[in-house]
């Protein structure tokens, strides 16, 4: 037990006690159980069309307290995972004067160290008018975070970039083929059809301020600030934009491409499974639509498939039971591991619409396969004591795209009758 507690704890430094996460993984396996019992009864009052308005109440009541033990869990677990900025990792001589002259920019505004720093490593992204390239170990932890706190970031790959765009080539149509015998002629077969998507960046900001007081107080580690106060929004509105961005100065969203049915589904299409009803699960037999949905993709991307939806709909899923009477959705088997439904992981993504009807509530598939994220490598920071003084306002700016690459990967539910 003692080795168990010993390896929930968080980095050095910033250690959570092993047994208060066990603690609160043991409560939340508690509650689920808990809650399958009172859904159970419901669902028997229901087959003896008895049912039960007290023991509905109670099984939403259950269902709530999982989510919100679920949350308390996760946010334990991120802040266990959290990187420390500055630790027992060796730095060189340019990384700690990089450092150094950054530290005197945010805090005095003093550019001079910046300036010679960045001519001497020949930084094409150096520019005094759009700010200064913050540290490696910054950026770094900024970006791990973010792959923390977008969900899309830990399942989507992603491509790092010096240019302003990137341009990859998908073949749509493989080459034609046929079978011959040794000495039988070969007609001329068709070549394959290739196509090319090109995925721009955007840029992102954040404008965190600060009083000159604060960054004056040498016991501040201006940099970890400055990453605490930028990654939140960074990864609010990177989230947003993966699932549902339009393209406009922003990633474009899997959920904002051309949906049709499966059945007629063509590339730049993503295809769709009707769940039976409009805004809701089919009345019988309800798990059939998500087994259909898993089984949509081919398999070669169905064996890294992951389900996407928001909590709300997660909740939902929670009731539903295959037709041996198991549940299909399972808790993760220890803290930080994903939940599972119908054996295959679910990443929860806020940004995905709640049920309704017509909605695309629920993604499945290989979405490493399936999205491309490009980051333009750098962070830059430009420092405005004038603004909106007494104020020091930070313009932190990051360049980022993405958008489907392959869209026999991605398969999506809409809760409709067809």
């Amino acid at each position: 037990m003692e080795l168990e507690s010993k390896a929930l704890n968080g980095p050095p430094g910033r250690e959570l006690p092993g047994r208060e996460l066990k603690d609160a993984f043991d409560e939340f396996m508690h509650a689920f159980e808990t809650f399958k019992s009172a859904n159970d009864e419901r669902l028997d009052q229901l087959e003896r069309r008895a049912a039960d308005a007290v023991t509905g109440d109670k099984v939403e009541r259950l269902n709530q307290s999982v989510d919100e033990q679920k949350r308390a869990l996760d946010e334990m677990v991120l802040a266990s995972q959290r990187p420390l900025l500055g630790g027992s990792h060796p730095q060189t001589g340019d990384t700690r004067e990089h450092k150094s002259a950054f530290e005197r920019y945010v805090r005095k505004g003093d550019s001079g160290g910046l300036d010679r720093f960045e001519v001497k490593a020949l930084s094409s992204q150096s520019d005094p008018d759009g700010g200064y390239l913050v540290p490696r170990e910054t950026e770094n932890a900024i970006d791990r975070v973010l792959a923390k706190a977008s969900p899309m970031r830990t399942i989507a790959t992603v491509r790092q970039i010096g240019a302003a765009s990137f341009r990859k080539p998908v073949t749509t149509t493989g080459a034609d083929y046929g079978w011959v015998g040794e000495s039988t002629s070969r007609s001329e077969t068709n070549a394959p059809s290739i196509s090319v998507v090109e995925f721009p960046t955007m840029e992102l900001y954040a404008m965190p301020s600060a009083t000159q007081s604060l960054l004056d107080d040498a016991f501040i580690n201006v940099e970890q600030w400055l990453a605490g106060e930028v990654q939140t929004t960074f990864a609010e509105q990177e989230g947003a934009a993966f699932v549902s961005g339009d393209g406009i100065n922003r990633p474009r969203g899997f959920l904002t491409y051309t949906v049709v049915a499966d059945a007629s589904w063509a590339w730049n299409k993503i295809g769709y499974i009707a769940s039976g009803a409009a805004g809701a699960f089919a009345s019988s037999n309800p798990s059939d639509a998500l087994i259909d949905l898993a089984y949509a993709p081919r398999q070669g991307y169905r064996a890294n498939g992951t389900w996407v939806m928001n909590r709300k709909t997660e909740a939902a899923v929670r009731k539903l039971k295959d037709g041996q009477g198991n549940y299909i959705w399972q808790p993760g088997t220890a803290p930080g591991q994903p939940a599972t439904l119908l054996g295959y992981p679910v990443s929860e993504a806020e940004d995905m619409p709640d049920i309704a009807a017509n909605s695309y509530s629920i993604a499945f598939g290989d979405f490493g396969r399936g999205y491309l994220i490009v980051d333009r490598v750098g962070v830059r920071v430009l420092r405005d004591p004038y603004s909106a003084k007494p104020f020091v306002l930070f313009y932190t700016t990051k360049r980022v795209g993405g958008g489907v690459q392959n869209f026999e990967a991605i398969k999506l539910m809409k809760f409709a009758t067809s």
